[in-house]
């Protein structure tokens, strides 16, 4: 496991520290979007898309925000620092970080937890409370519903040696990938994105390998293929 990564997982807190607890206020969840630090331009974008949004949409951690939505996410880091867990999401038909809606959770990083748990039935996870990455995506329009925006904070979670996943009714399958395995998924630059920042290069033809990116610091207290993933 590499120095930044082992930080970050010292830093993990568990779904019962008091900073996780619920919230409902809207700032909040805007405060933690402008904490985050952004390592370059496509970052700082995102960022002022995403603090616009806020500002316009009183509403918008919940689903019936129709232009789109706060959602919550996680890169799964297994014990060994080696691979991460990847869904293979249902209705998107691609291999994903797991996460999901905020359904009225200010708490970004608790509703990121609250997800991986939820999507991959792993006991024991830890997160650390700062968002990595932010991402902002189109949802394709459905029977029940328009298109919209997924406005994603992204977090780092760990898991305990001996995990084991259950496969939840959003997932097709799981599967721990490592870094050499990513090329061969059907995944997308944002997943990408998340592997080249935990390990500095993300396995693509496209993308060559890069210096991994620093990983935050803890705050201030103040599921089809299984042949080309290992289970």
């Amino acid at each position: 496991m590499n120095a930044p990564l082992a930080a970050a997982r010292s830093a993990a807190l568990a779904a019962t520290d008091p900073s996780l607890a619920s919230r409902a206020d809207l700032a909040y969840a805007r405060a933690a979007i402008e904490a985050y630090v952004p390592r370059d331009e496509h970052q700082a974008g995102e960022r002022a898309r995403m603090l616009a949004f806020c500002d316009e949409h009183d509403d918008a951690l919940l689903r019936t925000c129709v232009p789109g939505h706060l959602t919550a996410s996680a890169l799964i880091v297994d014990a060994s620092g080696e691979r991460a867990l990847l869904t293979h999401h249902k209705k998107l038909e691609k291999w994903l970080q797991l996460g999901g809606h905020c359904d009225g959770e200010a708490n970004l990083a608790a509703s990121a937890l609250r997800e991986c748990w939820e999507e991959s039935g792993i006991e024991g996870l830890r997160i650390h409370p700062a968002i990595v990455d932010l991402d902002i995506h189109t949802i394709p329009a459905r029977k029940q519903e328009p298109e919209h925006l997924h406005l994603d904070s992204r977090f780092l979670v760990f898991a305990p040696e001996g995990a084991t996943e259950t496969v939840s009714e959003e997932s097709i399958a799981l599967g721990w990938v490592a870094v050499s395995e990513l090329a061969e998924l059907g995944t997308d630059d944002s997943v990408r994105r998340l592997f080249d920042l935990v390990w500095g290069r993300s396995g693509s033809a496209t993308e060559p390998g890069s210096s991994p990116h620093r990983l935050p610091k803890r705050p201030d207290s103040k599921r089809t293929d299984h042949r080309q993933v290992r289970r």
